[in-house]
């Protein structure tokens, strides 16, 4: 099984410590506060009434008042039949009685004790006071009998009033405890705004309290074109004069956009670090609430906090959450994460000149903000914060090293080598994961089967610990994975072919990791084909030496697929249907998925033709190169069977022999079109020395698709 390479590696980059990528790690210690508190802000004493110790006191002492307004004083109930027997055949015991109308009840007190059996049988000694109940027909027969009785101290009729504190117990307490429960949790929601939006915290500790971070530009490595891109914000944050002084009007919004991982909110904590100045942060979700409003006094709050503060930073994180195009939901225009936006579009106009607050946010989606947000004077400049280069990620690397024991044979660069695509946040992981993976065993220095380890468990996820498959499928996989290996080894346009496992890692059987030399940033028609041919070899492998293909392809289809609707449906690469964009990122995507094709059903026959051909191609391609590289195949196989992973030099002696593909036929767009025999211009010699390559031939120099398959 093959999958997708570095370039767009699985790592989620957990790791804090040094991080540079992680705004909290680092140099962001306690005590980054302006006033002595947390980095994070708001971390004061809790309130009082937010202890549970409180609350459960309250409710004890509640529950002792009822328990004691709603007690019978020791009396023991009787039966009205008990009850009767002793006015009539022991009057001489009773020596006081009590009559209450209202509840119709008679206590009675006694000389001595009352003994007699309960509803179970059992002989129960009552006490001297005791009381029963009576119907409202008996209510003559009981002062008769009492009458009778003659108690030594007399009897009397009376009536029991309800007190106050019972009436409240009783009726209102209840209610009273409702509202508070709700109030409770409605403040323990995120800080809601209390129940119902009044009341409460309405925003977070972080609005509160605008820390100065200790990060520098010193720790933002590997973002060297997005620092210099900033690095006028910090010198007109602490010094606007001179930017005034010849009319200059610094960017009022920044926006800096990437992919996860690379250190967007890192880089706005460092120009607030630079500049010295406080560092109020919120996430693009912390404005958006259940209830209708609250977004929008959250932003007003935002900006007056800041302003009180200024010169300031507010840096809003993942704005696309409260930025998006307006009308693009199915809430229209009355919901109320577009009103939160509406009141953000306000204050990002209401700034004047002399305002020295700057707003940087960050998205990984610029694509799907709304245009107001980003014309000139809200967010005037964005920056790309993309994955670094190959210098970059050794800087990045450096980083990440401090405080942890290496061998001395570890080598840095080689290892950014090998993470072509990786961002900061990768890298970290990789280290960490490789320090985890020593310690796990025992060893005192990270070594390089650790990294090599913690590589692959970034890129395809943890190996997969089992009894192990049955043979005939662990050979089924060997030859699959050698048919990745063999085909991509043969190919004119694809990278070298590094590693080769049929160890179970992640969802996959076995990988083959096939690693570019150099950073690149686009991809040729032939890179395409010879990508589609690479992924279809395993199950080409599978086919030619078992004539019974397994399921294992199923993820190499689906990619090879991909890549030919792509060449066709948006780079135009069909001499067929010519330089056309036929679909769109964005057509399955919500309701855009509800909108009709731009284009006819003739088009989408010939679409799938297309697709049709160019994958047979690629089959064939595969077939043929296995074909007549059979026995290299079968060597490759034996080898994995016994080491289970090869390395790139072992496999290397392994393809020594290989028989290349022959070169494909130049393409044309349109062969009625006139074709050119001259050749590009050569690369300067300069240039070269400029960026550092030696001189080589010049069909090793060509550019390569950034999207290695591994």
């Amino acid at each position: 099984m093959s999958f997708q390479g570095p370039n767009q590696p699985n790592g989620n980059g957990n790791n804090n410590g040094n991080n540079p990528f992680n705004p909290f790690g680092g140099n962001n210690n306690g005590n980054n506060g302006r006033n002595g508190r947390n980095g994070n802000g708001g971390n004061g004493p809790k309130s009082i009434w937010r202890s549970p110790w409180l609350w459960g006191i309250l409710v004890v002492l509640i529950l002792a008042a009822v328990f004691m307004q709603f007690s019978n004083n020791g009396a023991q109930t009787i039966t009205t039949q008990q009850g009767l027997e002793i006015l009539e055949n022991n009057a001489s015991n009773v020596e006081y009685a009590t009559i209450v109308d209202n509840t119709q009840q008679v206590e009675l007190t006694l000389k001595s004790d009352y003994t007699a059996k309960d509803s179970n049988g059992n002989s129960k000694n009552y006490g001297t006071d005791v009381q029963f109940y009576y119907a409202y027909a008996q209510s003559a027969t009981v002062v008769k009998d009492i009458e009778s009785a003659n108690p030594a101290n007399g009897w009397t009729t009376t009536m029991k009033s309800t007190s106050m504190w019972s009436y409240l117990l009783t009726s209102i307490l209840p209610f009273i405890i409702f509202f508070v429960l709700i109030w409770f949790l409605m403040s323990r929601m995120g800080n809601a705004g209390g129940m119902l939006g009044m009341g409460g915290k309405k925003n977070s500790g972080k609005l509160n309290d605008g820390q100065i971070p200790h990060t520098k530009f010193a720790d933002v490595a590997g973002e060297d074109a997005a620092v210099q891109e900033v690095e006028e914000i910090k010198d007109f944050l602490k010094d606007p004069s001179k930017y005034k002084a010849l009319g200059a009007r610094i960017p009022r919004g920044v926006l800096l956009y990437g992919p996860p991982g690379t250190g967007k909110t890192l880089l706005a904590r460092a120009i607030a670090g630079e500049a010295g100045v406080p560092f109020y942060s919120m996430a693009g979700s912390d404005f958006v609430e259940m209830f209708v409003g609250l977004g929008a006094s959250r932003v007003r709050d935002l900006f007056d906090e800041a302003k009180k503060n200024a010169p300031a930073i507010i840096f809003i994180d993942e704005i696309d959450a409260v930025g998006r195009k307006r009308g693009s939901g199915m809430g229209g225009g009355h919901d109320e994460r577009e009103q939160t936006l509406n009141q953000l579009l306000v204050e990002m106009d209401g700034f004047n000149n002399d305002t020295n607050l700057i707003i940087i946010a960050a998205t990984n989606r610029p694509d799907v903000l709304d245009p107001a947000l980003l014309r000139p004077g809200r967010f005037d400049r964005q920056v790309a914060v993309e994955a670094p280069d190959l210098e970059g990620r050794e800087a990045i690397l450096k980083v990440h090293a401090k405080g942890k024991p290496f061998v001395p044979d570890i080598d840095l660069r080689s290892i950014a080598v090998r993470t072509p695509g990786f961002t900061g946040a990768d890298l970290a992981n990789v280290l960490n994961e490789a320090a985890l993976l020593c310690a796990r065993v025992g060893a005192q220095l990270i070594d390089n089967r650790a990294i090599d380890e913690a590589i692959d468990r970034v890129m395809s996820g943890p190996r997969r610990r089992s009894k192990g498959m049955a043979l005939d499928e662990l050979r089924n996989t060997a030859y699959h994975e050698g048919g990745h290996a063999l085909v991509a080894a043969a190919l004119n346009n694809t990278d070298p072919v590094t590693k080769v496992t049929i160890l179970p890692r992640g969802r996959a059987l076995g990988y083959t990791a096939v690693m570019p030399t150099e950073d690149r940033y686009s991809q040729t028609r032939n890179q395409l084909l010879d990508q589609m041919a690479y992924a279809m070899g395993g199950r080409t492998a599978e086919e030619v030496v078992f004539h019974d293909p397994s399921t294992g392809a199923s993820n190499d289809i689906e990619k090879a697929t991909n890549i030919a609707r792509t060449m066709i449906g948006e780079y135009g690469f069909s001499s067929e249907l010519g330089a056309v964009k036929w679909t769109s990122e964005d057509d399955q995507s919500g309701l855009d998925s509800l909108k009709p094709r731009e284009y006819s059903e003739e088009t989408a026959r010939k679409i799938d033709d297309e697709v049709h051909r160019m994958l047979e191609n690629a089959h064939t391609e595969a077939w043929t190169i296995i074909t007549e590289n059979r026995a290299i195949l079968d060597e490759l196989v034996r080898q994995l069977l016994v080491k289970q992973t090869l390395n790139e030099k072992e496999l290397q002696a392994i393809f020594a022999g290989i028989k290349k593909a022959p070169q494909r036929e130049i393409w044309l767009s349109n062969p009625n079109r006139p074709d050119s025999d001259l050749p590009p211009v050569p690369i300067p010699e300069a240039l070269k020395k400029s960026v550092g390559v030696e001189q080589v031939p010049s069909e090793q120099q060509e550019d390569k698709g950034p999207a290695p398959q591994a």
